[in-house]
């Protein structure tokens, strides 16, 4: 089964390398979900993807999945044609649009979730387009097994002639609206979330008026148009028996470090549900080791039959852990395997754990051993202090250390 990592950096796509995706998933500048919320690609940069993950045999996915209108289709065009000519695999797209140019221009094209793929005759209708469908978000287990067991009953075809590939969520922030197509952004702040510009507005808290006789009650302890994040990672070998091909971490607005750790322990996850060695203790780890990153607490989606969200019980992140910025990357000594750091803010010393993150360095946990400055043995480090320590991994001038602190 592929795992399909996001990336909204380079630090991210490094990282989603680095801990083991099959493939990634990125927008360019315009006309994708995240065009708001994450840093994003520009044209330039599709050359230097698409060899970064072609050297690590990671598949790479454009998308352009927002809705699309007549002045946007000279950018469509231009962006199909570059990401044909830069080698990157696939484009995700929900406009027809979209479908037809990169059918057109010979791209390979996969459905994106917004295009609300619930049932194996929509399946038959996009395969004359497209290998590969990312179903609902909000079909259960069952149905999502129903419709790959459909496929290969009916032998349901692509434009490549191979059977068409089932791909779903598995993982990462999940929206109220269904399959994602929402217009509280646009009403309430001329934002829309359908051309990726969403402000969400929905992970707020509320107080409902009754406007008969003016009385106000404020929702206690739940965001209630603020669900849960998605993790199937206590039901990984159920999500993987419904035999889909493809499982997609969401996140391209998330932190590297979400990014790497996300993709490893899901990585682990599914090599141990294919080596038999999947059991609850594991499960127990990884879910713990998920809790240290981003997230809005956990819950299954609707792959269970659950008939209404789990909505968060608090605004922002819930991880057990944040990183507090305190130096940047200056030279790396590659003999003594040492790297060289200017402190920019608080204090580091012996001990502390740290997050080193960077373009091309990706992500990079490890432990202070050792601190040198001026040539001396220290304890600690300040801000304004050049200071070295050991450290296996390459540093560069542009990466950022921080520190690993409880939240």
């Amino acid at each position: 089964m592929e795992l399909m990592a996001p990336a909204g950096s380079f630090e991210a796509l490094q990282a989603a390398i680095q801990s083991g995706a099959d493939s990634v998933y990125f927008g360019v500048e315009q006309l994708n979900m995240r065009a708001k919320s994450s840093i994003n690609f520009t044209l330039n940069d599709l050359p230097e993807i698409a060899r970064r993950c072609n050297e690590a045999n990671v598949r790479t996915y454009l998308t352009m999945n927002t809705i699309v209108y007549d002045h946007d289709l000279s950018i469509i065009k231009t962006l199909t044609n570059k990401a044909k000519e830069a080698g990157i695999t696939a484009i995700i797209a929900s406009d027809q649009a979209v479908i037809n140019y990169g059918k057109t221009a010979g791209v390979e094209i996969h459905i994106s979730t917004q295009v609300n793929v619930t049932n194996l005759e929509t399946v038959k209708f996009y395969a004359n387009f497209s290998d590969v469908m990312v179903l609902s978000r909000e079909l259960t287990l069952r149905q999502v097994k129903k419709i790959v067991d459909g496929i290969k009953k009916e032998n349901i075809t692509g434009p490549s002639g191979r059977l068409v590939q089932v791909e779903i969520f598995g993982h990462g922030a999940l929206c109220m609206a269904v399959s994602g197509k929402c217009y509280l952004s646009l009403h309430t702040h001329n934002s829309s979330a359908n051309r990726g510009a969403c402000i969400q507005n929905c992970r707020r808290t509320y107080t409902v008026i009754d406007k008969e006789e003016g009385y106000e009650l404020d929702i206690d302890n739940e965001y209630i148009m603020s669900p849960k994040d998605l993790c199937t990672i206590d039901f990984l070998d159920q999500v993987m028996a419904t035999g889909i091909s493809v499982l997609k971490i969401e996140g391209r607005g998330r932190a590297p470090e979400y990014v790497y750790t996300t993709v490893q322990v899901y990585r682990e996850a599914i090599d141990s549900v294919l080596d038999g060695t999947y059991s609850e203790k594991k499960v127990a780890d990884w879910m713990a080791r998920l809790d240290k990153v981003y997230n809005r607490g956990f819950w299954s989606g609707y792959y269970l039959g659950q008939k209404i969200g789990e909505w968060s019980k608090k605004h922002g992140s819930q991880a057990t852990e944040k990183k507090v910025y305190l130096a940047k990357g200056m030279h790396y000594f590659p003999q003594p395997k040492v790297g060289q750091f200017r402190m920019e803010a608080l204090k580091l010393s012996v001990g502390d754990q740290i997050l080193i993150t960077g373009p091309t360095t990706g992500v990079v946990y490890t432990e202070v051993k050792e601190l040198m400055v001026n040539d001396k043995k220290v304890s600690q480090a300040s801000k304004g202090d050049d200071f070295t320590m050991p450290i296996d991994q390459i540093i560069r001038p542009s990466d950022k250390l921080y520190k690993i602190v409880a939240s």
